[in-house]
């Protein structure tokens, strides 16, 4: 009771600013909630709950519990620096996209140095190149990035600034060729480089029948704004990976669509609405 009385009390004095209290807690709440909901944590979720409520109880000057009361006072931040070791890659993400000084969206609306007609041929060759792989049960891995990828990665691999072409990105992921084990970076309607080494995804919702390859084009798309397209070596089924998402059987038409909004050559949903609200 004494932990409600002081609330009351408080709301007496002051009202506005307890009022405020209650609100930015109430956000702060509900904002650790949905960040562990959305990442599949609702055991560690009602762990949370019942700490916190037993942190309340435990720091009751009634008690007397003078360590553990003092050490329980400390439980948000306890919570919140527990959440950030046992999310890196989710909070890594977080932080990169309110860093961003672009809309996600937006983001894919980069120029190139190359006409409207080159990246349309890029796109065919591309999806042609996936289809045809994707027949053949052979195994791909290509990012398609509209900004320039850390050197790291690009290092990792074989530099190669060629224009892409549906010839090129087959031989490259050929079975025998010794580059096809890795990731080729696509900027515009040039091959940045091929055998790339990317990072793993550590998301425990990843359906275990997908392989490293698909954990890879999952966890370069959790940390860098690029798309990643995925043909599975197993059942040539393409897959699409973006903002740490994986959407899987993609046709020669949807794969199309999906590098015409990447490229800023079809109009987004989003970037329509925008365009009528501003009209």
């Amino acid at each position: 009771m004494w932990f409600f009385e002081n609330v009351y009390e408080k709301i007496l004095a002051n009202p506005w600013a307890c009022a405020a209290d209650i609100v930015l807690t109430a956000l702060l709440i509900y904002g650790v909630f949905v960040f562990l909901q959305k990442n599949n944590a609702k055991r560690l979720l009602l762990f949370i709950l019942v700490f916190t409520a037993l942190g309340v109880i435990l720091a009751s000057p009634h008690l007397q519990l003078t360590v553990i009361g003092s050490i329980l006072k400390y439980a948000v931040v306890i919570v919140i620096i527990a959440v950030l070791l046992l999310f890196p890659q989710e909070t890594r993400r977080g932080l990169l996209k309110l860093a961003s000084p672009r809309d996600t969206h937006e983001a894919y609306t980069t120029a190139y140095d190359v006409s409207d007609e080159q990246l349309h041929s890029a796109i065919n060759d591309i999806v042609r190149a996936a289809q045809n792989m994707s027949k053949k049960n052979v195994g791909a891995l290509i990012i398609i990035t509209t900004q320039n990828m850390p050197e790291h990665i690009v290092d990792s691999g074989t530099k190669l600034d060629a224009v892409l072409s549906c010839a090129l990105l087959e031989s490259i992921f050929n079975t025998k060729a010794p580059l096809h084990d890795g990731a080729v970076v696509v900027r515009g309607n040039r091959i940045v480089a091929a055998g790339c080494f990317l990072p793993l995804s550590h998301s425990t919702t990843i359906d275990k029948e997908l392989g490293t390859r698909h954990r890879a084009g999952i966890g370069v798309s959790e940390n860098y704004n690029v798309l990643t397209i995925i043909v599975s070596e197993e059942t040539g089924v393409i897959s699409i990976a973006q903002n740490g998402e994986l959407t899987r059987y993609f046709d020669s038409q949807m794969l199309t669509d999906k590098l015409e909004q990447t490229y800023g050559l079809q109009a987004t949903p989003e970037s329509t609405k925008r365009r009528r609200r501003r009209n």
